[in-house]
């Protein structure tokens, strides 16, 4: 009951502001709709029929695949994830993994422990300056030659410098980088723990 008391009085009150408003309504409601129709009804004049056909037939096809798949999406250009960049002992480790395919990735090994060997150095010297190309060995320092061989062999030499797989029949000549890389790692860790004692 209430509703409809609230609909007669919204009525009542349209009714009364009708006829002074009328003048207001026309200019701000009905002259604009109007103008909107004539421009549109312009626009479908003045475009070939064939265009309105292929719109209605896009609109259709489209509200037909909306009511087959009303969950369908258009394709979205795929953002690739960024991988977060590698540390140093990860690459590391990656070239450990594949130093059995090439003398590359040997080298890669090879450099990296040497470099770290020169860096233990340069920390045990007390930070005088020591040149990259000095020979790796200093007190307490008791690698074996073939050790050293391939310390020296990664941080002073270059992977060209060894030779790669001639053929399928005869193996590759043995070099420095064919040193075990586990005795390398073990000797440096001694290394680090006997200088931060």
């Amino acid at each position: 009951m209430r509703r409809v008391l609230v609909l007669i009085g919204i009525f009542i009150l349209a009714g009364l502001f009708a006829f002074p408003l009328r003048n207001a309504i026309y200019e701000v409601v009905v002259v604009p709709v109007a103008y909107l129709l004539w421009a549109i009804g312009l626009l479908y004049r003045a475009l070939p029929q064939f265009i309105w056909w292929i719109v209605v037939a896009v609109l259709t096809l489209y509200m037909f695949g909306k009511s087959i798949v009303p969950n369908l999406k258009l394709p979205r250009r795929r953002v690739q994830k960024s991988t977060p960049p590698k540390g140093d002992v990860e690459r590391l480790a990656e070239w450990m993994h594949k130093s059995e395919k090439g003398v590359y990735n040997k080298w890669l090994v090879a450099n990296r422990l040497g470099k770290l060997a020169y860096q233990i150095l340069l920390q045990r010297d007390n930070g005088r300056p020591r040149s990259l190309f000095a020979p790796l060995e200093g007190p307490d320092w008791e690698a074996t030659v073939e050790l050293k061989n391939y310390l020296h062999s990664g941080l002073q030499g270059s992977f060209a410098d060894f030779p790669s797989k001639k053929g399928f029949f005869t193996p590759p000549a043995k070099t420095p980088l064919d040193h075990d890389m586990r005795e390398a790692v073990e000797f440096l860790e001694s290394k680090i723990d006997n200088s931060s004692r």
